[in-house]
């Protein structure tokens, strides 16, 4: 295993973590005596094989269902010096509330103390406000710190490039240490946040990187083809880790045998000209449907999702249609798109079912787009999308 400095945190980070939300029984906490004990042998076994191979950060979050509970049933095995731990909480209104979540979350755990605390999920100005406020959650962590059950403090970011850079450049109360970001090679929007929080010497943990970036262990056989010799999984990992910027990536393994994809991909890390070469032909590849060599490249185009009739997110559906043009990613693809609608921070917005009772023509034209194909293209990626 390699390993980095972790941003200000001065923490020995291996490149690759160890995400336990995959590994839970149930998305809903559970009591001691209902998990079974197939769920809890695997999560033992995933924690074993992780430490075995050098990858010694375990995360895992207070909104991950069963997983504080289960992972917590296990952390005294192991010699505390020998792991570090993360864990996140939500934030809220009342930073008191906040405080009883990690100290309830340091019970589930069975641990006096986190080495990692994350505000769960700052995807909006009001999420912003209620971490970093006077008092806030973000002073409640600090006070934790202070406390000695926590070690460092950071935030994970989920909404827009905006609200997750004003968080990186919040000063007060000593500002965040390190940041859970959403960067891959299918979505690049982030990259500003990169850069400011490297300037700012905080620790980059890149969230999800195989399923939030696409579903890489379940590739269509057109991201296989261009990734070769690499697995499309490999070569995400790679992409992600050869910036300067990120320091870890995290691993969702459900099983034992999910890290070895991964470490196999190590002994190419080094490697920039086949980096290089495989991305651009993922690039090229999008470029010869949708004239551009990111399917994000269109983002800055146009307004967010609040600013559109009908809320529709146009960012994030022609994200996704360029997703299924470009590299085949129509299974990931549909299931970001069922997710639109539900009035979630971590998806925001409608899809297109309403598009064509909606004047898009000033939008249209501001991205130097006629808006009958604005919609038409809407329209098309809703049919796609919606029936798979």
């Amino acid at each position: 295993m390699q390993y980095t400095r972790f941003g200000r945190t001065g923490l020995r980070m291996p490149v690759f973590s160890a995400g336990f939300m995959r590994t839970m029984q149930s998305w809903q906490d559970v009591e001691a005596e209902a998990i079974e004990r197939h769920s809890q042998h695997n999560l033992e076994a995933v924690a074993r094989e992780a430490l075995r191979l050098g990858i010694n950060h375990f995360e895992t979050a207070r909104g991950y269902g069963s997983s504080e509970r289960q992972l917590g049933r296990i952390l005294s095995s192991f010699a505390r010096d020998s792991f570090i731990l993360q864990t996140k909480v939500a934030p809220q209104h009342d930073p008191e509330a906040c405080i009883a979540a990690v100290l309830d979350s340091l019970q589930r755990l069975q641990v006096d103390r986190v080495d990692l605390l994350a505000v769960h999920g700052i995807n909006s100005y009001r999420d912003l406000w209620h971490a970093c406020r006077p008092g806030g959650c973000l002073a409640a962590a600090r006070r934790l710190q202070r406390q000695g059950r926590v070690g460092w403090v950071g935030f994970s970011g989920h909404g827009p490039t905006e609200v997750i850079m004003e968080a990186i450049c919040h000063e007060q109360e000593g500002g965040f240490d390190y940041v859970n970001l959403h960067w891959y090679a299918i979505f690049q929007q982030h990259t500003s946040a990169l850069l400011e929080a490297q300037v700012r010497d905080m620790g980059v943990f890149i969230i999800s990187p195989s399923d939030k970036g696409g579903r890489l262990y379940q590739p269509p056989e057109q991201l296989r083809h261009l990734s070769a010799p690499l697995t499309p999984m490999q070569f995400n990992d790679l992409f992600c880790l050869t910036r300067a910027e990120i320091h870890t990536i995290s691993i969702g393994a459900a099983r034992p045998s999910d890290f070895a994809e991964h470490i196999e991909a190590l002994a190419h890390l080094g490697d920039h000209g086949l980096i290089n070469v495989i991305a651009g032909r993922w690039q090229a590849a999008m470029e010869v449907v949708t004239g551009e060599r990111r399917p994000d490249a269109h983002w800055s185009r146009y307004p967010s999702w609040e600013e559109v009739p009908g809320y529709i997110n146009i960012r994030f559906i022609l994200w996704l249609q360029h997703l299924v043009e470009g590299w085949g990613l129509l299974e990931y693809a549909c299931e970001r798109y069922a997710l639109l609608g539900r009035e979630t921070e971590w998806v925001p917005g409608n899809n297109a079912a309403g598009v064509d009772r909606c004047d898009l023509g000033e939008i249209a034209r501001a991205a130097e787009v006629a808006p009958e194909d604005l919609v038409r293209r809407l329209c098309l990626a809703h049919q796609r999308l919606q029936g798979g």
